[in-house]
């Protein structure tokens, strides 16, 4: 089994994510906490705690005083600058370089329009939405030892409305 490593804010993107970003980052690896420890403080999910790290989501007052007790980072520091609108996508360049990122794009390349083709099937015309959206990351481990990466999407369907 692998040792459990902390995820740190990466150098090569640090530049376009918010600045409140390494705060967090450098707050979480003091603290030496996995998202999943700070997620069960916040009463979110890992994936949406992770989010506010990148600056992927809105963050409540209430996530603010949360983060800024759990990693010992100034409040002020943090609700001056995460309480705003999130700047969503910036992290990412298209296509990604980064390969674990790069593989779920591929994953999207590769299954997008059967995705698509079963979606439509199931519920009509419409999309999958990825702003009401719940998502949840899993690890499994099958009889011969090896670990999976399960991921779950959940989105509201939105159906293409007539005009």
């Amino acid at each position: 089994m692998a040792e459990q490593r902390l995820a740190s804010v990466d150098a090569a993107i640090e530049s376009r994510l918010p600045t409140f970003s390494s705060l967090l980052f450098e707050g979480k690896t003091n603290k030496g906490l996995t998202f999943a420890d700070i997620a069960k403080e916040l009463g979110r999910s890992e994936v949406a705690c992770a989010a506010l790290f990148y600056g992927q989501t809105t963050a409540s007052s209430e996530d603010v005083d949360k983060l800024s007790e759990v990693l010992g980072v100034p409040r002020e520091a943090l609700a001056a600058q995460m309480l705003g609108f999130p700047n969503r996508g910036a992290s990412v360049q298209m296509p990604p370089t980064e390969p674990l990122i790069y593989r779920l794009y591929e994953v999207v390349q590769n299954y997008g329009y059967a995705y698509k083709a079963v979606l439509n099937e199931k519920f009509g015309d419409g999309i999958m939405s990825g702003v009401c959206f719940k998502t949840d990351v899993e690890k499994e481990v099958d009889e011969t030892g090896a670990a999976w990466a399960v991921i779950t999407m959940k989105g509201k369907w939105l159906p293409f409305t007539r005009f």
